[in-house]
């Protein structure tokens, strides 16, 4: 039977006790919740009241009501403790539950062949443009003024949908943060296998045909928020390898893999920069790197440390140890260059002194050794934590740094009229940065098109065709909650979209922010998700829900859909669309895939991928 679905949904951890379970309920409850309901605070209801309520309504006020604020940094399952807990009794289905018959692909389904349209990994290519030609596409510009949905998958018990989607073999392939990695057909939405990793996913996921001890393959590459890379059967779902790239216990893998020549290049972050808000954390031993695998066996082939072993450097006001160098991970998916043998990245900040010189930077590598070919470093001096914006600044440098590491993937260009090659990535400060990779990262422009900031500048990467390149601008605004420390997105301040000539980054034209609807609530302008591009058209999603194509020769806005509604999805799961960020959309067979839901920086939860057709056909 060629339908495998080895898992459905995120359900509570098997196994649990329940009174461990209540427990820890009460444990998040306390962590997140207390400061407000116990204090009985202006509008926040007291915990008698709380207790009155169901279950289902406590969690729906958790996922898509008043309380998204507070926990947008809980999984699925903790969500649901603390409903419970809340309420005092237990939800009338708290478990997951398998895809009805009518969202599975027919069992007699052909296997799969790596052939036809393909998006597979972050950038669409080695190079990262996040460009599609006509052909490659299936769409030309005059088509996509008819794009109207086609079909709607709805992930279940998910509030954020990051996974960025891969297209191949007339197949999509995709993770969720409850650690569900889908299979799915993509003309239909159809489920051909659903497999639960253990960790949430984020990656891209990189498409490929492997060699391996057992046979011939075709591969499909991912990482977790666990630091683990996975390869699948992209067939059936079935394990090939499992391999954990940083046994640092908060490593995590946010940029996508690389395949290339029967190698897997994979970049190492981490969430040691949040763990340094407790002021008895000693800050900090995380090294960023960038990890070389045997795409057939996982097997290391190399690794290369972005700072150098960290060593005790002074104690904190508390007496606890402080460490440094550390810090300089690398978020986003690399760049590959055939012609010189090498591959690119680009850094974060610091997380403690000394700083460092390959932070906030460029870095290329040799593709066979890992061998640090040369840097061009952006942003010097950059020492950030968490705690440099709160109350107790225990773990944040006298001087903190700007937090204005790269979060953007490297775009590797030719520029026109025989003028050289570019590599060019946007930067939080919000300035984008063009450096020559043959002449050792040499500048050739800079220019600035925000005043960035932590949530600010450009954030997951812009697209490149043979002419420009397109950026889309966060620069997202920031008020506070009352009663309470977290902020919401403001819903005047950021966004728009440029166009910048490859040759010298002169700008041709600039879109302004639509603005919000004044009935939105979690609402902001601020385009933070990565763009995508095609002949003639250039998508930007937004805070605010929409997704919107602009022409490229004047910046017009040719098509705009608002996802932010209910749907009627084909696996029967009930789907509502919400802010645009992360991935940016995939385009391929004469259709567009894109993400909605993203309540992190204030925005609306959502649980959905939507496919779009010209005509819905």
């Amino acid at each position: 039977m060629k339908t495998s679905v080895l898992r459905w949904g995120a359900g509570l951890v098997v196994g649990v006790a329940a009174a461990a379970q209540a427990q820890e309920g009460a444990r998040l409850y306390a962590e997140r919740c207390s400061v407000c309901h116990d204090a009985a605070l202006e509008r926040a209801p007291p915990r008698e009241t709380l207790a009155s309520l169901t279950p289902e309504r406590v969690l729906e006020a958790l996922e898509r009501g008043s309380m998204i604020t507070m926990a947008v940094g809980l999984s699925a399952d903790q969500r649901r403790l603390v409903s419970e807990f809340v309420a005092g009794e237990p939800l009338a289905d708290a478990s997951s539950a398998l895809p009805p018959a009518a969202a599975l692909c027919a069992a007699d389904a052909p296997p799969l062949k790596l052939q036809g349209p393909t998006w597979s990994g972050w950038g669409a290519d080695l190079a990262n443009t996040r460009f599609r030609s006509a052909e490659a596409a299936g769409l030309r510009a005059a088509d996509v003024p008819r794009l109207a949905l086609k079909w709607a998958f709805a992930f279940p018990h998910e509030i954020r949908v990051y996974g960025h989607p891969a297209l191949a073999g007339g197949r999509l392939f995709t993770g969720t943060e409850s650690g569900n990695v889908y299979s799915l057909d993509a003309s239909t939405g159809c489920v051909h296998w659903v497999r639960n990793v253990g960790a949430g996913v984020r990656t891209a996921v990189s498409v490929a045909e492997i060699e391996t001890p057992e046979g011939r393959h075709s591969a499909a590459f991912f990482g977790d928020a666990a630091g683990f890379m996975h390869a699948v059967d992209a067939d059936t779902g079935r394990p090939l390898w499992k391999v954990r790239v940083d046994d640092f216990p908060l490593a995590t893998l946010t940029g996508s893999p690389v395949f290339y020549q029967g190698r897997l290049y994979v970049p190492v972050s981490s969430h040691e920069e949040n763990a340094a808000a407790s002021p008895d954390y000693e800050c900090c031993r995380f090294r960023g790197s960038l990890v070389a695998l045997d795409a057939a066996t996982g097997a290391f082939v190399w690794k290369t440390y972005t700072v150098d072993v960290p060593h005790p450097t002074r104690k904190s006001a508390g007496g606890v140890q402080l460490w440094g160098p550390s810090g300089a991970p690398i978020w986003s998916s690399p760049a590959v260059d055939p012609a010189r043998n090498a591959i690119y990245v680009t850094t974060g900040n610091n997380y403690s002194e000394p700083a460092t010189d390959l932070s906030d930077a460029f870095v290329a590598l040799d593709l066979d050794t890992g061998r640090i070919l040369w840097s061009r470093q952006m942003t010097s001096s950059d020492v950030y934590t968490v705690a440099c914006r709160l109350p107790d600044r225990t773990n944040c440098t006298e001087q903190s740094g700007p937090d204005f590491d790269f979060g953007a993937s490297p775009i590797l260009v030719s520029l026109p009229a025989g003028g050289g090659r570019a590599l060019i990535a946007g930067q939080k400060s919000g300035v984008v940065h063009a450096v020559d990779p043959d002449q050792d990262g040499r500048i050739r422009w800079q220019v600035r098109i925000g005043r960035g900031g932590s949530l600010g500048g450009i954030q997951w990467g812009s697209a490149a065709d043979a002419a420009n390149v397109y950026v889309a601008l966060s620069d997202l605004g920031r008020v506070p909650v009352a009663n309470t420390g977290a902020t919401e997105a403001d819903p005047a301040v950021g966004g728009g979209m440029f166009a910048l000539r490859l040759a010298d980054g002169k700008r041709l034209w600039y879109t302004p922010p639509a603005g919000c609807p004044a009935a939105r609530a979690r609402c902001s302008p601020a385009q933070l998700a990565a763009v995508t591009a095609l002949e003639g058209v250039v998508f930007s999603g937004s805070l605010d829900g929409h997704l919107r194509a602009y022409s490229t020769e004047d910046g017009s806005v040719i098509w705009d859909f608002d996802t932010v509604r209910e749907y009627d999805s084909v696996d029967g799961v009930p789907g509502h669309g919400g802010s645009l960020d992360g991935p940016g959309p995939v385009v391929g067979g004469g259709m567009v895939f894109v993400n909605s839901g993203y309540p992190n920086a204030g925005g609306t939860p959502g649980n959905v991928l939507l496919a779009f057709s010209v005509d819905g056909k």
